[in-house]
């Protein structure tokens, strides 16, 4: 996302790893959304792990399903 433009999903699915409340899981994203949820931790202030494990404990559902949906709801907070 750039100049308020969503730019699609990124390319290819890759898996990342975190550690969230002390377990070491793997995170499958694209790329775009992987960025996105770094600019938007760096804008709190916080690790993107810390911001990872807030997203988990609130979420219903699939974890990486819920950050695509946290960019998305967040994605006014990326334009430039």
């Amino acid at each position: 996302m750039t100049g308020g433009t969503w730019k699609g999903a990124g390319g290819r699915i890759r898996k990342y790893s975190v550690t969230i409340a002390g377990h070491r899981t793997s995170i499958s994203l694209e790329p775009t959304f992987w960025e996105a949820l770094n600019r938007l931790a760096r804008r709190r202030g916080q690790p993107v792990a810390a911001l990872i494990a807030e997203i988990d404990r609130e979420r219903g559902g699939n974890l990486s399903s819920a950050l695509r949906l946290y960019v998305f709801e967040n994605r006014h907070l990326l334009e430039d």
